[in-house]
């Protein structure tokens, strides 16, 4: 009963996470990072005004160097943005940190955007999202986005936000330890989202072990939820024995009793899964290159920020994912996952092929839907002014990956 009731605890949580809904900045997202700018402002005025340069000292805070002229040089690079107003949708998972720390950190800001970032329940509302012009970019998973694309969809992948970082979870009176192997799950009723990452990664698990799907002691009976919370929400069912999880639910799942019946990080077949991507319309990126370059610029910023400052990044990641600061450090940085910006076309491609053998989706060209051309001019600006070693191996995993 005390489990449950935890449980309870840790939906009820959930639940008042940001909506989806309307597109405004929140109040602390804008104070934030209306703050960090000031700061930086301040402190570089400082810094030139101690030099003696009389004249710097009494410029705009520009003449050292603020975001304004930040922008100005970005831009020199590789363009102004046509669009400057920008709204990104992502899910309720630390995978979307990329957008999370670019907005808290000033990033988007630095390259002359104005971000607002709206949370939405599932793959399905992001492309509605998408196809009204309500969003202008999109954190998708890469399963739900190739059979969006397979449909007919005009939406092309533009860069990536995390490689592996779900599973599933069980019941621990099935169980007494984690990772026990998709063997577990025989005779068991198990909660997943239709046309997701997760479930695409069970079924090649399941192929794999020559396990069927569907209803018997050898066979494994999916039962399907419209999103990700309403499958994880379903584990306080009597009916439903295990659960798909994203970031962070394999973390909270732990932390009330369930075990963990594998991590696709840690499955052979699923190494470098690709899952969620960055999104947009195919016509958007088309009329708004500026604009798409920047918002990279920004995102590679924000990794290398993740990268060098893991206590900040958690705080940035825990204004928008409202849990434990110990499940957003182990979700982020405990190996079971890897938010970065590259597109791994390779990867996603590899992904569309085996889909289509499970019969999961139909094939198509993914060619024309496959957009890495902003993520390279966003790099290399990025590299021509600070050719870093964490900026460097981004440019040789693109290269190997493209």
């Amino acid at each position: 009963m005390n489990n449950k009731l935890k449980i309870v605890s840790v939906l009820a949580a959930i639940a008042l996470l940001p909506g989806c809904g309307a597109f405004n900045n929140s109040s602390s997202t804008a104070e934030s990072s209306s703050s960090a700018a000031e700061a930086a402002a301040s402190n570089e005025t400082s810094n030139c005004c101690e030099s003696g340069d009389k004249e710097c000292c009494t410029q705009p805070a520009d003449c050292c160097g603020d975001d304004a002229s930040t922008a100005a040089a970005s831009t020199a690079s590789i363009g102004t943005p046509e669009k400057t107003d920008v709204n990104i949708g992502h899910l309720n998972s630390t995978a979307h940190l990329l957008a999370f720390v670019a907005q808290e950190e000033g990033y988007f800001k630095e390259e002359g955007l104005n971000v607002t970032l709206t949370q939405f329940s599932s793959a399905a509302e992001l492309l509605g999202g998408l196809e009204s012009d309500k969003l202008d970019a999109a954190f998708i998973g890469s399963v739900p986005t190739l059979t969006f694309q397979s449909q007919g969809h005009d939406i092309s992948v533009f860069g990536g936000a995390m490689t592996n970082g779900h599973g599933y979870v069980i019941k621990p009176e099935f169980t007494d330890k984690d990772e026990a192997g998709v063997e577990i799950l025989k005779g068991r009723n198990v909660a997943s989202v239709k046309n997701s990452v997760q479930d695409a990664e069970l079924q090649i698990l399941l192929k794999n072990a020559n396990i069927q799907i569907g209803e018997g002691e050898d066979k494994v009976n999916i039962v399907y939820f419209e999103s990700q919370k309403d499958a994880y929400a379903a584990l306080m069912n009597d009916s439903i024995d295990a659960a798909s999880v994203y970031s962070p639910y394999a973390s909270l799942a732990k932390s009330q009793g369930y075990k963990v019946v594998y991590y696709c990080a840690h499955e052979k077949a699923l190494e470098n899964q690709p899952c969620c991507r960055q999104v947009a319309a195919t016509s958007a990126l088309n009329s708004n290159p500026n604009t798409y370059i920047a918002l990279e610029r920004a995102f590679i910023k924000a990794y290398h920020f993740t990268q060098t400052d893991h206590e900040k990044t958690i705080q940035d990641v825990k204004k928008y994912i409202d849990i434990e600061n110990d499940f957003i450090d182990t979700e982020v940085y405990g190996g079971y996952s890897v938010s970065s910006p590259d597109p791994d076309k390779q990867g996603t491609a590899e992904l569309k092929k085996t889909i289509v053998e499970l019969g999961y989706t139909d094939d198509y060209d993914i060619e024309p839907l496959y957009n890495t051309d902003i993520y390279k001019k966003a790099l290399d600006s990025i590299l021509s002014q600070s050719p870093d070693n964490i900026y460097k191996s981004l440019e040789e995993h693109f290269n190997e990956y493209e």
